[in-house]
């Protein structure tokens, strides 16, 4: 299947399906892809995926038609929308990396999403000099015609936030975009929306953010981004998370030097002994970045079609045993699979969307998969 993405709006009922499958038990952006690639219509692949769940091992719950009303009610009243990848409104940047998810929830102007966005992140306890940098920076981009991205937390992301106001600048939330974290940036929040920015979030509503979330939200931050800037991190700290996630985007990163007798610029001083580009102007990061705008990279295959799709393959317990067999703790390539499996593709698709659904397969960077215990 190599169509794209949708790139027309969904009605009402496509939205709600959408909304169900997304939300319902261990289906995420890359199975929901699978999904719509297989049946052509959430509508069709939510009537498939019990027995496909079945079929893997595990009986798997869908969200009832209720609670995704529910749901889109909840983002209405708070004057938010959920965007469908492919929609006007949805970042184009975004929709090209590996598991962008499916639905995202929208609060704000869309022109900030539309305009090219460079991720400024950082520490929270971040000192005098790395805020003020991090508002130089922000602040030159916002001039340079960029929107700033960042999220929402305390130290170099609030004062990237706060230097965009003017220009725009778009919040991605950890949690649900009725759920701002941490409380002290509410006002932050509001001020990004009343200067004609805006949230982003592909949590539902209602959801409290929790530690393994932010990883999760740091992939949004460098996916919207045509590169992210790192002002200041510890070794350990979440904003790695995020120039790694951003490297294998293939984004351009970013990392301004520190003092090495200070430990929160241990990560960017490593970044830069890794090859990210030094940043001590706003004039790095335009030039660099300026060659890269208009060409985002092809989004990844998947459509609502019209119909729905009658399959022409079937898999059987003997092509479910040499699948399996074939998988292992070490992540392989589909090719890899259907080479040494001598099944046609779609059979092998099938069944790693089964094992999927039944929590046994993990997905890696590059499209490859291992198997859970």
């Amino acid at each position: 299947m190599t169509a794209a993405w949708a790139s027309t709006a969904l009605t009402d009922d496509q939205r709600l399906a959408w909304l169900r499958l997304i939300r319902s038990d261990n289906i995420g952006p890359v199975t929901f892809r699978e999904l719509l690639n297989h049946f052509g219509s959430a509508a069709a692949a939510l009537e498939a995926v019990p027995d496909l769940a079945r079929k893997g091992g595990r009986q798997i719950r869908l969200t009832p038609l209720a609670d995704a009303e529910r749901e889109l009610a909840a983002t209405g009243a708070i004057g938010a929308r959920l965007v469908a990848i492919g929609e006007a409104d949805y970042p184009a940047w975004l929709r090209a990396i590996d598991g962008a998810p499916p639905l995202i929830t929208v609060r704000g102007d869309g022109r900030s999403l539309a305009q090219p966005a460079v991720a400024v992140v950082g520490s929270r306890n971040a000192s005098i000099a790395g805020r003020k940098f991090a508002m130089q920076i922000a602040a030159g981009l916002g001039e340079a015609g960029f929107t700033v991205a960042s999220g929402l937390a305390r130290g170099i992301d609030a004062a990237a936030h706060t230097a965009a106001l003017p220009t725009g600048t778009i919040a991605v939330f950890a949690g649900g975009l009725d759920r701002p974290y941490p409380a002290e940036n509410i006002d932050l929040a509001g001020a990004i929306l009343d200067r004609g920015g805006a949230h982003i979030s592909e949590m539902p509503m209602g959801w409290e953010p929790r530690a393994r979330d932010f990883p999760r939200r740091n992939r949004l931050i460098s996916g919207i981004s045509v590169a992210v800037v790192i002002v200041e991190a510890a070794l350990r700290s979440g904003s790695l998370i995020t120039a790694r996630l951003a490297g294998e985007q293939g984004r351009l990163v970013f990392a301004v030097p520190g003092s090495p007798l200070d430990p929160r610029a241990g990560g960017t001083n490593q970044l830069i002994k890794d090859g990210a580009s030094i940043v001590t102007a706003v004039d790095d990061i335009v030039a660099e970045i300026r060659p890269m705008l208009g060409h985002p990279p092809p989004p990844p295959a998947a459509n609502e079609s019209d119909g729905d799709r009658e399959m022409a393959f079937d898999a059987d317990d003997s092509d479910r045993s040499r699948i399996v067999t074939a998988l292992g703790p070490t992540p392989v390539e589909l090719d890899e699979i259907i080479r040494f499996t001598g099944l046609k593709p779609a059979i092998v698709r099938l069944v790693l969307i089964e094992l999927d659904l039944a929590g046994r397969l993990e997905h890696h960077p590059g499209g490859r998969v291992s198997l859970i215990g």
